[in-house]
Parts: structure tokens; sequence; C-alpha cells
């Protein structure tokens, strides 16, 4: 999914589409295309963009590797069911954002190689909250599952037969910091900088 307008994040002078913000010199939304390629569990991508993001759209079009669906701009959900029928999916289908720069290929297989050992046709991924706050993060979205607040890290499986109704779903609750820090601000994209400094070392 990358048809978001990033109103947090362009904000005192910064402007653009948030999927072309570069993080150490390459966009956000080529991290993630990296990663889903190199996952052992992805088949085919498919880029779901927004009259939001007209750069971004052009972008991808120059690339051979991933397929791009126009949807007409109804929200994140909207959206996404419209880029799934779009996309003739009638199977389970990984959703992700495209502000998740720090997801590893290895963590998207552990996610859907459990989704595999679930019976739920979908599963959506969560991280505490205190892994959030510890990280300066401020998410505008808390559940309670238990007595744990957790917070949604815009990483789902749907089953793609099911898209127009609701689907129960199985909540992956993952402390990893990868899934927690998402890029809203610029606050974010220097936290993801410093991370990914702290790697190289």
């Amino acid at each position: 999914m990358a048809g978001g307008v990033g109103s947090r994040f362009f904000t005192n002078g910064w402007s653009g589409e948030k999927p072309m913000v570069e993080l150490r010199g390459m966009p956000l939304i080529d991290y993630m295309i990296d990663t889903l390629k190199r996952s052992t569990s992805i088949e085919r991508i498919f880029v779901v963009t927004s009259p939001s993001v007209p750069e971004t759209r052009k972008y991808l079009a120059a690339r051979d590797d991933v397929e791009v669906i126009p949807a007409p701009g109804l929200g994140y959900v909207g959206d996404m069911v419209h880029g799934i029928q779009a996309a003739g999916i009638g199977a389970p289908a990984l959703v992700v954002m495209s502000d998740l720069p720090l997801v590893t290929p290895e963590l998207i297989d552990r996610v859907v190689s459990t989704y595999d050992q679930r019976e739920e046709p979908a599963l959506s991924v969560h991280t505490p909250l205190y892994v959030c706050t510890k990280l300066g993060q401020r998410p505008t979205a808390v559940f309670n599952r238990d007595g744990e607040l957790i917070v949604p890290c815009g990483i789902n499986i749907l089953d793609g037969s099911l898209i127009n109704e609701e689907q129960p779903d199985f909540n992956l609750i993952l402390p990893d910091t990868e899934v927690a820090l998402n890029v809203n601000t610029v606050q974010d994209l220097k936290r993801c900088e410093q991370l990914l400094r702290d790697k190289d070392r």
C-alpha cells in the first residue's frame, strides 16, 4: 500500500510524497519492495497507489518487478479492497504499508508461516505499546488485548476470496523494532537512519 498523503510527515516546509521520501539515498517504497522480493513466501508484488501520489506511480511504472494498481483514493481500507479485487486475488494476500523500511524478508516469512498454521482467514501484526513508546513513537491507534496494550503495525494477511466480508483475524504480537518503527514523521526517519547505522557497525 503506497497511497497515503503523509500529512504528519510533510510539515515545517517539507513537501512531496511519503513513499518517495529517501532513507540513506533510497526511497522508502524501495525498501519494502526489496524485502518482499527477497522473501521466500511472496509470489507477486502489487503496489496500490492513489491520486495523492502521482510521482510514486510514475516511478513505479518504470520498474518491471512490480505491478502498479491505481486506486481511486477511498482511504486505506477502500483502496486495499480495490487493489485486491483489481489484482484478481482469490487466495490469501499479504498487505503491507510502504513506510516500514526496517522490516526484513525473514520477518515477512515468519508472519506468513504463522498464518499458515492458523485457522483464521486473516492475521494482523501488532506490537506492544511499550515498544513504540521506547522508540518515541506516538501511535494513533491502541488496542487492549487481554490486558496488554498493542498497536497495529500495518502488516496484514487477508483472504482475497472473502475480501468483501469481515474476516476473523489472529493478532500476532511481535516486540520487534522492525515492525514497530514506521515512518510517520521526520523524527521517525531519523530514528531509522540511526538504527541502520548501528546495524552496519
